[in-house]
């Protein structure tokens, strides 16, 4: 499925349509160059569940995890500095990932041989003043499953 997002606000809004849909247990790859909107897309998803504070690339940490309404977990993880993909076993990316939790994970190519295959994957691009994203539902029980309200449109992920 492919969306053309006008600005920052509609990558937000179709963050927190993704907050509606996702099941609680999900693994999200997020795809795009420095600036695409992948952090912003975060804080969509975020705010959507009830996030007030900041929403930042977890660029030097690696991992930033929030509490969310009803004791549900998310976990924000930016791999752009990582170095070795072998780093993720010492951050204990297992343990993360077994949690009943939603995990969106930034540059997952640098995890590559070490992360499992994500449920969805989601791909931005800059174009023009807006982005352009492409969403792939990778993971048998939620293909065909996942329904965004976009635009007054029911548009299936």
């Amino acid at each position: 499925m492919k969306l053309t997002l006008l600005n920052e606000q509609e990558t937000e809004l179709l963050g927190a349509e993704l907050w509606r849909v996702l099941p609680e247990k999900c693994l999200v790859f997020l795809h795009g160059d420095l600036g695409a909107g992948k952090t912003t897309l975060t804080r969509g998803v975020l705010r959507a569940a009830g996030h007030k504070g900041a929403v930042k690339s977890p660029t030097y940490t690696l991992v930033e995890e929030y509490t969310l309404a009803d004791n549900r977990h998310f976990f924000h993880f930016d791999l752009y500095r990582l170095k070795d993909p072998e780093e993720l076993e010492w951050i204990g990316i297992t343990d993360y990932l077994a949690q009943q939790s939603l995990c969106f994970i930034e540059w997952p190519v640098q995890g590559k041989g070490f992360l499992p295959e994500p449920d969805v994957e989601i791909s931005l691009q800059t174009v023009d003043d807006g982005r352009s994203v492409e969403i792939k539902v990778h993971a048998q029980n939620l293909v065909n499953q996942l329904t965004v309200n976009w635009k007054n449109k029911d548009i299936l992920l």
